[in-house]
This record gives structure tokens, sequence and C-alpha cells, in this order.
């Protein structure tokens, strides 16, 4: 199948999953939107949000439209890396053999990751940048494609551990989802509280995702398509000599190259998505909220005048 075959036939298969979904998560398209752009570009996504927003039904529900294999991990304070990754043991024949922690999956769902230590946080790292783990020497290569979605509550801070900077770096997204409208909200009650159950057919499986995952590096990109997406990251940056005066204002610490990558695998995948065969500026700027908003960080002035990350990005655009 060439290029321009498959994208145009991702094109229908995207708003057939969407439809898909709809059947089950009412509203919240933008927020869908953002965690298939993650899939279709084999990237992370963290999703910020109060209880009772159907983060884990969305998952769930996503994986399976997806096809691909899903397990759920609750964070709490007592979990350890050996309860993600799994454990060797010793079988009746006095062998160690190793026993898969619940991370051998293709979607996983950290569920309240902030509730757990740092050292199990880490636990993740090495799954989601080399999709592989170690224990007690022996590397193991997880099943393709690979995908964390991890939830963290925004409210409650009593008890959680914020994720180290190395952690937040390695999620392509941030995505925040907001209370349903009026009219949603009515329908998810309406949808809730009957007997009714919405079976999810498979549109993809493992092998089609990961061809996406090609298809979208193979799609060509201006060079100033690439200049504004480096500018852009460069000028969240303080010390930078590109940097806006609200940056420098209000700012600690901004994206590092990643955050570049990011922007333009982002950006080729929503082109596609769009029926484009190449990205433009245009969707560099779709994109941008979702990948900057946890590599921009705050200082003390920003808080103390309540400027929000959404309003420095809003500026650099």
């Amino acid at each position: 199948m060439s290029d321009v075959v498959a994208a145009k036939d991702l094109v229908q298969k995207h708003q057939a999953l969407k439809k898909e979904i709809a059947r089950v998560i009412i509203g919240q398209e933008k927020v869908i939107d953002e965690i298939l752009l993650a899939i279709y570009s084999g990237g992370h996504a963290l999703l910020i949000g109060v209880p009772g927003l159907a983060k884990t039904l969305m998952v769930n529900t996503i994986a399976r439209a997806l096809g691909l294999e899903f397990k759920r991990i609750q964070f709490t304070p007592d979990l350890m890396p050996s309860d993600i990754l799994g454990s060797e043991i010793l079988d009746r024949e006095r062998q160690f053999k190793f026993i898969k922690g619940p991370v051998f999956a293709n979607i996983i769902l950290a569920d309240e990751i902030n509730r757990t230590p740092p050292k199990t946080q880490s636990a993740l790292l090495e799954a989601m940048q080399e999709r592989a783990v170690t224990v007690a020497g022996h590397r193991y290569q997880l099943d393709m494609p690979y995908f964390v979605l991890a939830t963290q509550n925004p409210i409650e801070q009593e008890g959680t551990y914020p994720l180290p900077e190395a952690q937040l770096d390695r999620f392509m997204f941030a995505i925040e989802l907001d209370y349903p409208s009026y009219e949603e909200e009515v329908a998810v009650v309406k949808a809730t509280t009957t007997d009714r159950e919405y079976p999810i057919t498979p549109l993809f499986n493992a092998e089609q995702i990961v061809e996406i995952q090609h298809l979208v590096r193979r799609i060509p990109v201006a060079d100033n398509v690439v200049e504004y997406a480096v500018d852009l990251v460069g000028k969240t940056r303080p010390n930078s000599d590109r940097a806006a005066e609200m940056v420098r204002n209000y700012v600690d610490w901004g994206a590092g190259p990643r955050a570049s990558q990011n922007l333009i695998l982002a950006a080729k995948a929503m082109a596609l998505i769009k029926g484009k065969y190449a990205p433009d500026i245009e969707e560099v700027k779709d994109v941008a909220y979702g990948i900057l908003r946890h590599r921009v960080l705050k200082n003390y002035k920003a808080e103390a005048e309540g400027i929000t990350v959404e309003q420095i990005i809003t500026s650099l655009l």
C-alpha cells in the first residue's frame, strides 16, 4: 500500500474510531483526539483532571477500540517497583523464573501516578523510553506498540509525590480534562443509569498501529515548519536570546529538545487525520499547548500574580 493510500485510509478509520469511542464516552473530543495523536505518534500521555471525569473508562475504551491489550496499575504509596515490572521466583525445579508484571501490555493505565514515591515512579522510565525493562540483570523487550497513559488529580496534594522533570518530559502530551457541558452531562447521566451495555468493536490491531507510527514518521515536513517548532521551544527558555519578556519574567525553566521533536511528530499526525500530506505551522500551533504545558515551569512571581502556563504559551504563539 502506498503512503498516499494509507493516509486516506487512516482519515476514514480515524473517524470510524471516534464514532466507536463516542458510543461509550460522551464529549471530550479534544481529549480523545490528543490521546489518539500520541498513540499514532508513538508517544505517552498524562491525563490531568478531577475525579469522576471517566479517565479510566476513556483509556479502557480506546484500548478496546484499537484492539490492544490493556492493563491498569493503581499507584499507591506502598507500591513497589516489582509490583509493576514483575519479579523472579524459584520454581519447583529450583530454577529462577521471571513472572511478568502489569507493565507487559500494549496500553498501560498508570492511575494516579503521583500517589507513589519516586522510586516506584522511576520504574516506568526505562519502559517509557526504551520499550524494555531490566529485572535482576536481565533485559526484557516489551510488545509493540507500547503506551503509558497516566492520570493525575490536580486538586489533592496531600500524600502525593510530584513527578520528576525527567519523567514528565517522557510524556508527549499533558492533557487537561474539564467538566462536561450541561448537555453532555445530561447525556452521560441518561446513558450510565440504565442496564444497557455498549459493546466496542476493535477497528485496528497491534500491527496496524505500528504501521501508522511508521507512516507518521515518513510524512515530509518543510524546513520552515521545523524551524518554527524549534524557535517556539527556544522561546520558552528564559536564558535564551530569543526568550520573550513574559518568559523572562515568569518562567524558571523552559522546554528541552524533546519538545521540538514531539511538536513535529504530533503535527505530522495532526496533518494526517485532517487529510493533509504534510503539516503546516497551523498544525504545530494546534498541538503546542498539550506538548508544552508540562515542560514550561513557572516561577514564584507567576504563581503570585496568577499567571498560567496557558497564558505564557498563548503569548508565544
